[in-house]
């Protein structure tokens, strides 16, 4: 009689870029398990993100909004999977709460960082060292090896994520034109997002060369797609589409593996498009890419060198956005040209 599988009970981070990264660890732990069943405890935002990783073989809803604690709920989904015999919990939130599901499971082995204290909580506890370990993803992975490892910078496999077939009830697209597709919004805050007049600067030179353009993002970010659109010519409005609040994120998913080029903030859009292996422009302005880069060979990223940045703040604290309005369109074109015109999908 064979031995049953190793079930591993991932709490999975809330925001959209950091599910992808995810992926990473979802993918390291297959290989050191290869019979291993990975579920993930994700929030409704995230779930269409985990259909399309290979590697999770359920998707566990968590009915508590981010930021919410919910002790009664968290009890109840704790037994609730008490049946489930989980042989191990991976706690990806640094949060105390994020701790308390595995542990109302009775779940064994319960690893995570320390975070918000999380003695007792978590029993597989690890001390984190940032200069040792810079870069999120390598922080997401290192959990997938014992706590004897934890002295060895862990190489980190890129998400790979699965597209489908283009929903066919999105707006017709003509399949045969080169597509550019853009994506302006971050829900992170206003700090992090590229001009509409430089996403625009872009689309002109791409829809001059027979390129349709599509605008990819959330309900928020649907004014944003129209002063897009408003900011090109007339004859080649026809060619944009602002799909901005129009699309699901599995719709996204699947457009973003069509482009030929994508031009993306830092966002959950463009780690979405890295994990796609779509080829990507990447504008970075208060966040780093040294902390979260795109996990992609095929990325090019643009940042400028500014005296109060990186700053981390969702808003502007200096009041000009120079990070961002500083980089000019004609600096992020030739690498399209260069990298990324004439790449076969």
């Amino acid at each position: 009689m064979s031995p049953a599988p190793f079930k591993i009970l991932i709490v999975g981070p809330s925001w959209v870029g950091d599910m992808v990264m995810a992926q990473s660890l979802f993918i390291a732990l297959k290989a050191l398990r290869p019979d291993a069943i990975i579920d993930v405890l994700s929030l409704a935002s995230t779930a269409a993100l985990l259909k399309r990783m290979p590697e999770v073989n359920q998707t566990i809803a968590m009915p508590v909004s981010h930021g919410v604690f919910g002790l009664k709920t968290r009890l109840k989904i704790g037994r609730s999977l008490q049946v489930s015999k989980y042989n191990q919990a991976i706690v990806l939130p640094n949060s105390w709460k994020s701790a308390l599901i595995p542990w109302f499971a009775k779940i064994p082995i319960r690893t995570g960082w320390k975070g918000e204290a999380r003695y007792g909580l978590l029993n597989d506890l690890r001390i984190l060292n940032k200069t040792f370990l810079p870069l999120m993803v390598q922080r997401f992975v290192s959990l997938a090896y014992s706590a004897k490892q934890a002295h060895i910078a862990p190489r980190y496999p890129f998400p790979k994520m699965i597209a489908e077939q283009v929903n066919s009830n999105l707006p017709s697209l003509q399949a045969k034109k080169k597509r550019l597709i853009l994506c302006p919004g971050a829900e992170f805050g206003p700090a992090k997002q590229w001009p509409a007049s430089s996403y625009a600067e872009v689309a002109k030179l791409l829809l001059d060369r027979g390129w349709q353009v599509l605008i990819l993002g959330s309900e928020a970010d649907n004014e944003t797609g129209a002063a897009l659109v408003n900011a090109v010519s007339a004859e080649q409005q026809s060619e944009v589409h602002n799909l901005c609040g129009k699309t699901q994120l599995e719709d996204a998913i699947d457009l973003l593996a069509t482009a030929d080029a994508v031009v993306s903030n830092d966002s959950g859009l463009m780690h979405i498009t890295a994990a796609l292996q779509t080829p990507l422009v990447a504008i970075y302005g208060p966040t780093s890419p040294n902390f979260t880069p795109p996990l992609s060979n095929n990325a090019q990223l643009v940042q400028l060198e500014v005296e109060c940045g990186p700053c981390f703040q969702r808003t502007c604290p200096e009041q000009h956005h120079k990070c961002m309005k500083e980089i000019s369109g004609a600096m992020v074109i030739p690498l399209i040209e260069k990298q990324l015109l004439g790449t076969p999908r």
